[in-house]
């Protein structure tokens, strides 16, 4: 079954997380559209979200050793998480760890095949 996905974003992980936030928006000319304090920030850029968020801020798996100087990942919100699971295994890209509960869903962190960071998760469904 081919991967549904609902989003997608870029993400940097940085250690001076302030700075950079306040780099994007001064850049951008406007404030993160999703900000929580010391630990994640969001810009909606017309079709593109940009992602920031401080490395240690949730639990998961470091880089790679080849890529630990690059602080991107692409995150992928999709419909149902152990269907993406599946396909990444079929892709031979099986996620090394559990799933993690977080405050906005259920998440699994992959690599692709040259060890780029994915981070695939299924939001919190709402009621309506």
């Amino acid at each position: 079954m081919p991967l549904r996905y609902k989003t997608a974003l870029l993400t940097l992980a940085s250690r001076n997380f302030d700075g950079l936030v306040r780099f994007y928006a001064q850049l951008l000319s406007r404030e993160p559209d999703v900000f929580q304090a010391n630990v994640y920030a969001e810009f909606d850029l017309s079709g593109l979200k940009l992602g920031i968020f401080r490395p240690g801020a949730t639990p998961h798996p470091p880089h790679p050793a080849s890529h630990a100087i690059s602080g991107w990942s692409l995150c992928l919100a999709v419909e149902d998480l152990e269907t993406a699971i599946a396909h990444l295994t079929t892709l031979g890209c099986p996620p090394p760890g559990e799933i993690i509960i977080a405050a906005h869903g259920r998440e699994i962190y992959a690599y692709d095949p040259d060890g780029n960071w994915l981070i695939v998760h299924e939001p919190v469904k709402t009621e309506g």
